[in-house]
């Protein structure tokens, strides 16, 4: 069924009390978040603050208790071959096809998606090369580097031509030098009309590249805005802890030392 044209205004993720438990730990608690077309968005938060339990409940990956997800206008759960054809994924610790070469593993996304082979492999011999991750490259992904299999990782995302990204934790574990290459792409892909959600905790990561911000902390958005928004007069870093409670040293801790 083909894919109808939604509102130029539509947001490009549209949460709504999205609540998920573990067991008798209550992950997420009725997080509604709004994330505007044509946004480089940052979801912040501790380790353990819920990142991405949300953003697998918001991509369709993890079925929410309560709520209700829209990306680009689809409902992930009553459309979602409509809403996944919009988007592309990087999840956080998710296995992939390790046993496959990267062109291999491209392949296989490209044709899972009911691409033209043809297509697929002129765009995957452009991102291996963009990525350098080298077009006749035949390194299993699961001899990669931990940064290699981010680009793999990003690559395979990529390569549908998607309106959204949602990546988690897409700079953990890569060097400098492939994360300026990984930034630079993504500000070319929403310079082009995309729209990227990420999640992270690097704190300068996010400065330099978000037009938006949510900060989150025990399962709970706890601030949302544009970065100027939530940054006010004030570092990035002295509203994120205080947001979330954390502490500093006060020099009389450790005196031994």
């Amino acid at each position: 069924m083909p894919v109808q044209r939604q509102p130029e205004d539509t947001p490009a993720m549209s949460l709504r009390g999205l609540v998920k438990r573990f067991d008798t730990r209550l992950a997420v608690s009725g997080v509604s978040l709004e994330v505007p077309a044509g946004s480089f968005f940052g979801l912040l938060g501790p380790n353990g603050a819920g990142k991405t339990t949300t953003l697998s409940m918001a991509v369709g990956l993890l079925r929410p208790d309560e709520g209700q997800a829209h990306l680009l206008g689809y409902d992930v759960w009553h459309s979602p071959a409509a809403a996944k054809a919009l988007v592309g994924v990087l999840p956080d610790g998710v296995r992939m096809f390790d046993r496959l070469t990267g062109p291999e593993l491209l392949a296989y996304h490209g044709l899972l998606r009911g691409m033209p082979a043809d297509i697929v492999d002129q765009r995957a011999g452009d991102l291996l090369e963009v990525l350098e991750l080298g077009t006749g490259n035949r390194t299993l992904v699961v001899d990669y580097s931990a940064g290699m299999k981010k680009k793999i990782g990003l690559a395979c995302a990529l390569l549908h031509a998607p309106r959204l990204l949602v990546l988690d934790e897409p700079f953990e574990a890569v060097d400098p030098v492939s994360a300026a290459l990984i930034r630079d792409i993504l500000q070319r892909y929403v310079s082009g009309g995309g729209t990227v959600v990420f999640s992270s905790h690097v704190l300068e990561v996010v400065e330099q590249l978000c037009s938006h911000v949510a900060i989150m902390s025990d399962g709970a958005l706890r601030m949302i805005g544009t970065l100027a928004e939530v940054r006010g007069d004030r570092s990035l870093q002295d509203v994120f802890v205080q947001v979330v409670g954390g502490r500093v040293a006060t020099g009389s801790e450790l005196a031994w030392l």
